[in-house]
């Protein structure tokens, strides 16, 4: 039986990756960025969330402005649930997950 994760292939669904023929070197330096991408993307998303929970405390905030808070939230959910998908391809075709400073100790 040919293993599925040496060949290129999409265990979830049996296609070839798009990142199955890139270099390792090439894949990593992907694989860094998207990491770097996943986390800023994670750090906005918390900021809206606590500016939509600190608003749901303030009885002034009227609805329209939470609905529009929430609004944004769970469009930043889902961008960031395609991102990660993404990052999971990447890092499935490189093999290993690279260590990735934090941005600010770089």
């Amino acid at each position: 039986m040919k293993d599925a994760s040496l060949s290129g292939a999409d265990e979830t669904n049996g296609r070839q990756s798009r990142y199955s023929s890139m270099l390792k070197s090439d894949l990593k330096a992907l694989a860094i960025s998207a990491i770097r991408e996943h986390r800023r993307l994670l750090a906005a998303d918390q900021a809206v969330y606590d500016e939509w929970a600190h608003a749901s405390d303030d009885p002034s905030i009227s609805g329209s402005v939470l609905q529009a808070l929430q609004n944004e939230y769970i469009s930043r959910q889902k961008k960031s649930e395609n991102q990660q998908e993404e990052l999971s391809e990447i890092l499935d075709a490189l093999g290993y997950v690279p260590d990735v400073l934090l941005e600010n100790n770089e």
